[in-house]
């Protein structure tokens, strides 16, 4: 029993420090996964495996280590869902790209987002001018949201996967 203690332990340990990785480094880094970066999230997920249940390798460990991920996921859900404060200091909030067709330079170069990044979202919802763009926003999941200034107002959603298309085809 004291071994499963030790387990859980160490796998709510790597849990939490993930989650700090992973608000630390944002979320574009999610949007566009490359193969540069499946080959890192591998290489974490072997790395910290052996710090979740040390040298104990039986299945048995490998559940109770997966079954602590999957229960402390759900419950952190859970707790950002009702505490908006601490939903707010662990997850990203979403970006304004264009407001009324006007472009924020300063914001797309810090989030390494391209003019022709946001055509290509635009070119792919029907959208032929920025000036067109009521809103644009990168939403906390990484996509490209669009609005446009149209009397019936149409939103369409982009997908970041620049990256990974360049790293299929």
């Amino acid at each position: 029993m004291n071994v499963y203690l030790d387990i859980i332990f160490r796998s709510t340990a790597i849990y939490f420090f993930m989650i700090i990785a992973l608000r630390i480094f944002g979320k574009k880094e999610l949007s566009q996964l490359n193969t540069a970066d499946i080959i890192l999230i591998l290489l974490i997920s072997n790395s910290v495996q052996n710090a979740m249940v040390g040298n104990n390798t039986s299945l048995a460990s490998g559940l109770v280590a997966a079954l602590v991920l999957f229960i402390l996921n759900f419950i952190l859900k859970k707790i950002l869902f009702k505490y908006t404060k601490l939903s707010a200091l662990i997850q990203q909030k979403p970006e304004v790209l264009i407001h009324n067709g006007t472009l924020d330079f300063k914001l797309l170069s810090k989030l390494n987002i391209s003019s022709e990044e946001l055509r290509e979202a635009m070119r792919e919802h029907g959208v032929e001018h920025f000036s067109d763009v009521k809103l644009s926003m990168l939403e906390i999941d990484g996509n490209i949201s669009i609005i446009t200034g149209t009397n019936n107002l149409k939103q369409t959603h982009y997908k970041r996967l620049k990256k990974l298309k360049k790293t299929i085809y």
